[in-house]
């Protein structure tokens, strides 16, 4: 994947976080992405669900092994606005998913303050991705709540 490809998808997953700031929910979208083409989108629903493990990414997860009709991910790419936590870094790692991809770290609950690499020892993470604007947009969501 090059970089110009990686920011593309990037773009979709941060139209997915753009819906769910129009939902009030925390902006960080996701995309999964298999053999170039794009066959998952979600983003948070923690509060439209009331459930704190309806992650933007635990969503993708779902939809994309559903849209191949199988539990592991094995030749996909998620793309992610923020850094996973560890819960969502622990599914992605079930998942056998061959690369993630994000953009803003989190310094507060991303999965490298708790572990140095969750993921499936195949995974390559890439991080950075258009991580300003990326960053924005929780920042600036935060800053409307206050």
């Amino acid at each position: 994947m090059t970089g110009t490809e990686d920011e593309k998808f990037m773009r979709a997953a941060i139209e997915e976080a753009r819906k769910a700031e129009s939902r009030g929910e925390v902006p960080i979208g996701a995309v999964v992405t298999c053999d170039g083409r794009i066959i998952a989108r979600a983003h948070n629903l923690t509060e439209t669900l009331t459930d704190p493990t309806a992650h933007a990414e635990m969503q993708a997860i779902t939809s994309a092994t559903s849209f191949l009709g199988g539990k592991y991910l094995t030749g996909c790419t998620l793309y992610v606005t923020v850094e996973p936590c560890l819960m969502c870094a622990g599914a992605l790692a079930w998942s056998q998913i061959d690369r993630v991809v994000y953009g803003a770290a989190d310094d507060k609950r991303g999965y490298h303050v708790f572990c140095e690499n969750p993921f499936h020892k195949k995974t390559k993470i890439v991080s950075g991705v258009l991580s300003d604007e990326c960053s924005r947009l929780v920042t600036e969501f935060f800053k409307k709540k206050r």
